[in-house]
C-alpha cells in the first residue's frame, strides 16, 4: 500500500483521522498499533508517518477532529440560544449512551495518565476546550444570564469535570433516572443566575407572567423552572398556580425569564 491514487494530502490526513478515530475506539490506544490504523486507512506507514509523527500525535489529533462536541453543535444550531440553556441542554444528554467515538476521550485520558508523549498534547487540547468554554460564560455574563460573580474558569472546570466523567462512567455502569438527573441539573442551572437584592422590608412579592401572544412553545420556562412554570394541551407555557414564587425560587424564575428566546416570561416584584 503506499499513495493512493487521485487522493490529495489533506483527504488522506482525514481518512487517517476517522480511521485513527475507529481503531483507538474499538481497541484501546495501548491495544492499537500504528499499522493496525494505517491499514484500516488504506495507506501505508510511510504514509502515516508523513502526516503523523507518532501514535500519540495521532490520538490526540483524531480527538480534536472527530470527539465529543456536543456542545459546540448546539451553538452553531442557535447562536442566539441562551448558554445557560445549552449547558441544560447539553447536561441532560450526557448520561444517555453515545457511538464508539465518544470513547476516544476516555482513552486519550488514560493514556495521558501514563505517556508524557500523549499528556503533553492533552493539556493543549483540555487547555483550549477550557479557554472556549471560559469564553462562553462571559460572554453570558456580559449578557446579565449569569452571575458575573462567578469564576468563567471554574465554571468551565466544572463542566470539563462533568463532561469527562460521563464519559468514564457510562449509563451501563450507573443509571439515573432522567427525570431526576433533569432535576438536579435544572437547580444547578438555576443557581447561575444573577442574584438580585430582596426588599429591604422583606415584603414584596415575587410573581412571574406569562405572555401568550409572545409564547411560540420552546418550553424553556417549565423545563428551567418546572415548579413555576407548566404546559398546555399543545405545549405552549403557562404559570403555575397563581404565579408567585415561592421563596427561595426566585433565581429559577429569572433563569426562566432569562432563557426565553422570545422574551414572553416576564419576573415582577409586587409591593
Amino acid at each position: 500500500m503506499g499513495r493512493i491514487a487521485g487522493v490529495t494530502a489533506a483527504e488522506t490526513r482525514e481518512r487517517l483521522l476517522s480511521a485513527a478515530a475507529d481503531v483507538f475506539a474499538s481497541r484501546g490506544y495501548d491495544g492499537t498499533r500504528v499499522a493496525d490504523i494505517a491499514a484500516a486507512a488504506g495507506v501505508s506507514n510511510g504514509a502515516l508517518y508523513a502526516h503523523f509523527g507518532s501514535k500519540a500525535e495521532l490520538i490526540v489529533a483524531a480527538l480534536r477532529a472527530h470527539g465529543p462536541r456536543l456542545l459546540a453543535d448546539l451553538l452553531a444550531a442557535d447562536p442566539s440560544r441562551p448558554v445557560a440553556d445549552l449547558l441544560l441542554a447539553v447536561g441532560r444528554k450526557l448520561p444517555r449512551s453515545r457511538d464508539a467515538r465518544g470513547s476516544l476521550i476516555v482513552e486519550a485520558l488514560v493514556a495521558a495518565r501514563r505517556d508524557e508523549d500523549v499528556a503533553r498534547p492533552m493539556r493543549d487540547y483540555v487547555g483550549e476546550r477550557a479557554d472556549w468554554l471560559s469564553g462562553l460564560v462571559r460572554a453570558a455574563q456580559d449578557a446579565g444570564q449569569i452571575d458575573p460573580a462567578l469564576s468563567p474558569g471554574a465554571l468551565a472546570q466544572f463542566c470539563l469535570l462533568l463532561s469527562m466523567g460521563s464519559a468514564l462512567v457510562p449509563r451501563d455502569l450507573h443509571a439515573v433516572g432522567d427525570e431526576e438527573w433533569s432535576a438536579l441539573l435544572t437547580r444547578l442551572v438555576a443557581a447561575l443566575a444573577p442574584t438580585r437584592p430582596h426588599s429591604a422590608k422583606g415584603n414584596t412579592t415575587v410573581r412571574v407572567q406569562i405572555d401568550p401572544e409572545r409564547c411560540q412553545g420552546h418550553g424553556r420556562c417549565y423545563d428551567l423552572a418546572p415548579t413555576l412554570f407548566t404546559e398546555d394541551d399543545e405545549g405552549y407555557g403557562q404559570v403555575a398556580g397563581d404565579g408567585v414564587v415561592p421563596p427561595g425560587e426566585e433565581r429559577a424564575a429569572r433563569v426562566a425569564a432569562s432563557n426565553c428566546p422570545e422574551r414572553a416570561v416576564a419576573v415582577v416584584e409586587e409591593a
